[in-house]
């Protein structure tokens, strides 16, 4: 279909001619987007599918009637397979967040666009379902076992069969029949977005308007905030999305009473589903479609699934085998690694000088122990090293050592923390004393131990005077 059309529906809108017409980049569907200026800026549309877009057309005009932030269509092509709406301008959720998702530190502005947009989201919801025809939705009214297994089964065949490994199909089978179960006891009679992410999220005069929900349909809430908080470009840190959960919860208790322990344990079985089907989307549109968009999506998708698995789910045992099996796979794995922050631990003396960080990062923390009592001016422990017993014990009955390690773990620890969280790769601690044998080779030991023990990060250890290196790898 060329773009006559929509030039007729701008002059049916305005009463005269459009000047110009720009196409826009082209998204995950077979859409196309085009921009009409004139004496007023609209937002043309040539779809591929009839039934797509009068669902389009129907829910966009319904939300309106509701006050919900949505565009308003303006006019329509005699067979639906084009129309007009208003021009919500450029201004994306996705690109106002970049920074935050770039570096996992999210600026208080990004956080608030977060909070806004998940608050919102009840309303389109609830409210969005109040005489709603269900049936105008397509391709499916709503939500049920039949849509659960066809998902389920696009990520087993788009995407897990593609990857190579190995599985029995009825035993998968047994437990995409468990998933479906766990799922449907959260049915309920709610508008389901079903593509709830920040790209479907357009901000106008900074307040959240919404697009692109014409594959929605009866349908669990939790689904959304699922896809919105699990979105594999998303990148937010833990901490962020139990914030986001947290104030969802409480803008949904406008429109029901909430049990918050059953809503986390609900919503992380629709977090699950919902990675699959997307890891399914990306097999399709890119391994087969050879969209690199998609393909370039695949990595964060798998590390969202790596870290669901962390915790377990008992009821799918099954298909958790083949999951652990899937993000442990070299395709995966490598890719994990280079993202995997390193921390070096060093003991050094002050004497041969502080040491390099020869990772470019500018040497991190280093940290004196030389006020701490020296056992290096007694003669019976000059033999020794903080690795040793008898200096251990000596450190430890003295005490001044564990005051000042206590410090240093608060320290270290929450930088690991937001270092991991925001994806860094490098950090570097040092501990120095006056010959690197007693004191800094004690602290070095046990602050690679403690790190070791407490994150999933690799740890290289570097006692420097001794010649003594130990490396403890992730856990991927």
């Amino acid at each position: 279909m060329n773009t006559d059309i929509l030039s007729q529906l701008y002059t049916q809108v305005l009463g005269q001619k459009n000047t110009e017409i720009i196409e826009l980049p082209a998204s995950g569907s077979n859409r196309r987007y085009f921009r009409l200026l004139g004496a007023q800026s609209l937002i043309g549309v040539i779809g591929t599918c009839k039934e797509e877009n009068e669902s389009f057309i129907y829910l966009a005009n319904h939300f309106k009637e509701k006050n919900l932030p949505v565009p308003k269509v303006l006019a329509v092509a005699d067979d639906y397979m084009a129309y007009v709406q208003e021009d919500l301008g450029d201004n994306i959720l996705f690109k106002a967040i970049e920074k935050g998702r770039l570096t996992r530190s999210f600026s208080s502005e990004e956080k608030e666009l977060l909070i806004k947009t998940i608050r919102m989201l009840p309303d389109v919801q609830f409210a969005g379902a109040v005489g709603l025809d269900f049936s105008k939705c397509y391709p499916l009214a709503e939500f049920d076992t039949r849509t659960i297994m066809w998902d389920l089964n696009y990520f087993k065949y788009c995407f897990l069969k593609a990857t190579g490994l190995e599985f029995q199909e009825d035993k998968l089978e047994d437990d995409f029949q468990a998933m479906s179960e766990v799922l449907m006891r959260s049915q309920s009679s709610t508008f389901m977005y079903r593509d709830f992410q920040s790209r479907n999220v357009m901000l106008v005069d900074n307040e959240p308007w919404f697009i692109d929900f014409q594959g929605g349909r009866k349908g669990p809430f939790y689904y959304d905030v699922a896809s919105f908080l699990w979105q594999a470009k998303a990148n937010m840190p833990d901490s962020l999305r139990n914030e986001l959960i947290n104030e969802y919860i409480e803008a949904l208790r406008k429109y029901k009473p909430v049990d918050k322990d059953y809503f986390y344990e609900q919503l992380r079985h629709f977090v699950l589903f919902r990675t699959l089907q997307v890891l399914g989307a990306y097999g399709f549109r890119g391994y087969f479609e050879k969209k690199p968009h998609f393909i370039q999506s695949v990595p964060y998708a798998v590390a969202n699934l790596r870290t669901l698995l962390q915790e377990p789910y008992p009821e799918y045992p099954y298909l958790s085998k083949i999951l652990k099996e899937l993000v442990e796979m070299k395709q995966f794995s490598d890719d994990l690694q280079k993202h995997t922050l390193t921390v070096k631990v060093m003991s050094f003396a002050y004497k041969k000088g502080i040491p390099n960080d020869t990772s470019g990062n500018g040497g991190g923390y280093v940290f004196d122990c030389r006020a701490v009592n020296n056992p290096g001016k007694y003669e019976r422990y000059k033999p020794f090293t903080g690795l040793d017993q008898q200096v251990i014990q000596f450190l430890e009955e003295d005490g001044e050592i564990l005051i000042f390690l206590d410090h240093a773990y608060a320290l270290v620890d929450s930088s690991v923390e937001r270092y991991v969280e925001r994806g860094f790769t490098n950090l570097m601690i040092c501990f120095g004393c006056t010959g690197g044998q007693h004191r800094s080779v004690y602290c070095a030991q046990h602050v690679a131990e403690h790190i070791n023990k407490k994150f999933n990060v690799k740890v290289e250890l570097v006692h420097r005077e001794q010649n003594i290196e130990q490396t403890f790898n992730a856990k991927l």
